[in-house]
C-alpha cells in the first residue's frame, strides 16, 4: 500500500522535534483548542502519521481513530502509544489504508471531528480526500485541514533571495518541499469553493509558521521558544499576517442536526 507521501518517511522522522515541525504542531494544536466541543467526542485523523495531534488528543480525553496509509509513521505512532497509561492508550485505534477508501469501509461511521493535516499537498488531484473527509464528517460535526498556502508560495524563495524560484511561484500551484517532494498548494478561496460543493462550510482559518518558515530543517526551538509561539499564535489569527502563512489551517462545517456553536472572531472567515 502506497501514497504520494511514500518513500520520504525517514526525512520526516528526522524532523520532528526540530522548530519548523513544533511550531506547525504547537499552533495547530492551540487553534483547534479554540475550536473543539469538549470530550467525549469521536475524532478521524485522516493522514494521522506519526501521531502527535492524535496522542495529545487522547490524553485529553478524546477517542482518535487515526488513519495512514504508512506502515513506518503508523509504527511510531505505536511505539509512542505503547509509552502512555492505559486509559490514553484505550481512547487511540490505529488503521492502515488509503485515505480515498476509508469513508467506503465496511463499519466506518462518521465522526463529529475529521482531521485531515498535511495531506492534500501531496495529492495531485483533492477532490478524492475532500470528498472521503466530507463523507466521514458527521451532521453538525467539523472538520479541519492544514494546507500548503497556495497565495504565499513566493514568500519563502523570496525571503531567503531566491529570486529564481521567487519568480516561478507567483501564479504557480507547486513547488519542491523541504524533504524533497514535488508539492501542491491550496488557495483558499479555491480550498473554500471545494469544500462547499461536498457540504462543508468554511467558518475559520489562521495561519500556520508566519515567521518561521524560512528557519533551516534541522534548526531546533530557541531558549525564548514560548514569546515565539505567542508571536506566531497571534500572527495566525490576524490580518494581514495569517494571509502570508506558508501554512493554512482552514476550519470547515457541516450544516445539520447537533450542530455545535461557535464564536466569532478574528480567525473568522471573511
Amino acid at each position: 500500500m502506497s501514497s504520494p507521501f511514500s518513500g520520504h518517511e525517514d526525512r520526516w522522522l528526522a524532523r520532528l522535534g526540530k522548530l519548523r515541525d513544533v511550531v506547525r504542531q504547537e499552533l495547530v494544536a492551540r487553534q483547534l483548542d479554540a475550536e473543539l466541543a469538549p470530550p467525549p467526542v469521536r475524532i478521524i485523523d485522516l493522514g494521522c502519521g506519526q501521531g502527535t495531534q492524535a496522542l495529545r488528543l487522547a490524553r485529553r480525553g478524546y477517542e482518535v481513530t487515526g488513519v495512514d496509509a504508512s506502515a513506518d509513521l503508523l509504527g511510531r505512532l505505536k511505539q509512542d502509544l505503547a509509552a502512555e497509561p492505559a486509559e490514553v492508550r484505550a481512547r487511540v485505534r490505529a488503521e492502515r489504508g488509503l485515505i480515498e477508501d476509508w469513508a467506503e469501509r465496511p463499519g466506518v461511521c462518521a465522526a463529529e471531528i475529521v482531521l485531515c493535516h498535511g495531506v492534500l499537498m501531496y495529492a495531485a488531484d483533492p477532490g478524492p480526500i475532500l470528498r472521503a473527509v466530507a463523507g466521514l464528517t458527521a451532521p453538525g460535526g467539523m472538520a479541519s485541514l492544514l494546507v500548503r498556502n497556495g497565495d504565499a508560495l513566493a514568500m519563502r524563495p523570496g525571503l531567503l533571495g531566491d529570486w529564481a524560484a521567487c519568480a516561478a511561484a507567483f501564479g504557480s500551484v507547486t513547488y519542491a518541499n523541504r524533504i524533497g517532494a514535488t508539492a501542491r498548494a491550496d488557495r483558499l478561496a479555491d480550498l473554500t469553493s471545494q469544500l462547499a460543493a461536498f457540504g462543508l462550510e468554511v467558518t475559520r482559518w489562521y495561519g500556520v509558521r508566519v515567521f518561521t518558515d524560512t528557519a533551516p530543517g534541522d534548526a531546533g526551538p530557541p531558549a525564548d521558544l514560548e514569546t515565539l509561539l505567542t508571536c506566531e499564535e497571534r500572527a495566525g489569527r490576524t490580518d494581514p499576517y495569517r494571509g502570508v502563512a506558508a501554512l493554512l489551517h482552514v476550519i470547515a462545517r457541516r450544516p445539520g442536526t447537533g450542530k455545535p456553536s461557535w464564536t466569532t472572531g478574528p480567525g473568522t472567515l471573511r
